[in-house]
């Protein structure tokens, strides 16, 4: 017999076995029906590779590292919450028109995630990496009692060795500093990198427990979270990482736009205890037990009432895009959107078409170069079907735009880690503020106006015009965009 006649069904068996492991592999876990089949697709068409690409970016987090707020823990927040505003008292303020205006998103946010309004707060808006360091390590240094860090990316460069520094002095003090990083957003650094930080007394932990990007090599369920809280007064949350990049000191990045809030007031509250959930889901040696010195009144003359809303793998509520949705359907003359990447599932894609065929002035802003390959492909695709629908889409020349904002009417923004994509919507961990301020918002636009002026107003005919190559790329991408 011919070689060939061992070969073809040897070829055939193996083509077998492929395609059934494939089924058992994407059917073994529940996934929305795009995904199912992108993953169909990728392990029945490319059998060896599309096997590695799922062990890093298919599997689901096992159960049992999934978690869920005690409802003891959030009985308690809600009465520290109330007692701040016993103090604080009923006096209405202008934020107080919006909220009633949109009482159905608040009404969501609390209903979906158990995000409580926190009302007069003062919140600063930053757009530069060293204006938000400066600030945020002066914070740090005049911390008495504790300071709780939660970063996707901590760096070990210069930014990086800072911010250790500074932590080592406050635990050298006897302030209770806690780390908390994802080790795939800080490839690069190690255990060993907060061992000083450690002998000093404080605590720095990877996300949930893995030690290190080898040996925890899945690419999803990352903490995209980004969360600073100092004494429980004063709190962060944003895009910017921790990283000389953030500064803008990468070449291949150049500027680094993003935006980043400093929040003072009880909208704090819900930062800290996200962090606490967290980090004691992650460390179960040294929990952290809430206590009210952790939740201090803070009495200050600020007009923003505010919402922290969570999401993530441990909830398949998908809470933060559930908010995009609604700020895109209540949007009635403007819907302005950043995000560095554009991947909306059919849900959001609908929306924002609706909102731009109705009479709304719908624009987004997105980088004009890649940090992902195939992410920005398929952020290319999207752009393009969105244009034709009507959407204003400008792609930012002045570096790298990291910003993950939506502002509407002039009234309510968002502000926070999750970007417009299906990574952010449910595979990562993710915290935005949902803003109701008008000076805020109004800030914020005034913000996309001025980096308007440095972007460049990308046409139907424009894309159009691209070569049949980059066409292909994008539709490729777009075929992998479910599981990007």
């Amino acid at each position: 017999m011919p070689p060939l006649q061992y070969v073809l069904p040897i070829i055939n068996v193996i083509v077998i076995i492929n395609a059934v492991a494939a089924v058992i592999t994407v059917f073994r876990d529940r996934r929305d029906i795009a995904a199912t089949w992108a993953w169909l697709l990728v392990l029945i068409m490319i059998p060896v590779a599309g096997f590695i690409a799922y062990a890093f970016i298919g599997r689901k987090l096992p159960k049992n590292r999934l978690f869920r707020l005690k409802k003891e823990t959030q009985i308690r927040l809600e009465e520290m919450i109330q007692r701040q505003r016993d103090e604080l008292g009923s006096e209405l303020m202008p934020a107080d028109a919006v909220t009633s205006s949109v009482r159905g998103m608040v009404s969501l946010f609390l209903n979906s995630d158990g995000a409580l309004l926190s009302r007069k707060n003062r919140v600063k808006i930053f757009t530069d990496g060293h204006e938000k360091f400066h600030a945020m390590f002066q914070d740090i240094e005049a911390a008495q009692k504790h300071v709780h860090i939660e970063y996707y990316t901590f760096y070990n460069d210069k930014i990086g060795n800072e911010l250790l520094h500074l932590l080592e002095r406050k635990a050298a003090e006897g302030v209770d500093v806690r780390v908390l990083y994802d080790p795939w957003g800080s490839m690069g650094t190690f255990r060993s990198f907060f061992k000083h930080l450690e002998e000093l007394g404080g605590h720095a932990r990877p996300f949930l427990g893995a030690h290190s990007a080898i040996l925890d090599f899945r690419l999803n369920f990352r903490d995209h979270r980004k969360i600073v809280v100092t004494d429980g007064r004063v709190g962060y949350v944003g895009g910017f990482n921790v990283g000389d990049q953030y500064l803008g000191r990468d070449k291949k990045f150049g500027y680094w736009r993003d935006t980043h809030l400093r929040i003072v007031g009880s909208g704090v509250f819900e930062l800290q205890e996200r962090f606490i959930r967290d980090w004691n889901a992650t460390d179960a040696e040294h929990r952290i037990d809430p206590t009210i010195e952790m939740f201090p009144v803070i009495k200050v003359k600020g007009n923003t009432s505010l919402q922290i809303v969570s999401s993530g793998p441990d909830n398949d509520g998908q809470q933060i895009k559930m908010g995009y949705i609604k700020m895109i359907t209540t949007a009635q003359h403007r819907l302005w959107i950043q995000s560095p990447y554009l991947i909306p599932d059919d849900s959001v894609l609908d929306a924002i078409r609706i909102a731009a065929m109705s009479g709304v002035d719908v624009r987004i802003m997105v980088p004009d170069k890649p940090d992902h390959a195939f992410v920005y492909r398929a952020t290319q695709y999207y752009a393009h079907e969105l244009a034709e629908s009507g959407v204003k889409i400008y792609y930012y020349n002045n570096g790298f735009i990291h910003a993950k904002t939506m502002v509407i009417d002039g009234q309510v923004a968002s502000v926070g880690s999750a970007n417009m994509d299906f990574r952010s919507f449910k595979l990562n961990f993710e915290v935005n503020a949902f803003l109701y301020d008008t000076d805020l918002a109004k800030e914020l636009e005034t913000v996309f106006l001025r980096d308007q002026d440095l972007s460049s107003l990308i046409t139907v005919q424009d894309f159009e015009n691209q070569p049949f190559w980059l066409k292909f790329k994008q539709t490729f991408s777009r075929l992998l965009s479910p599981i990007l």
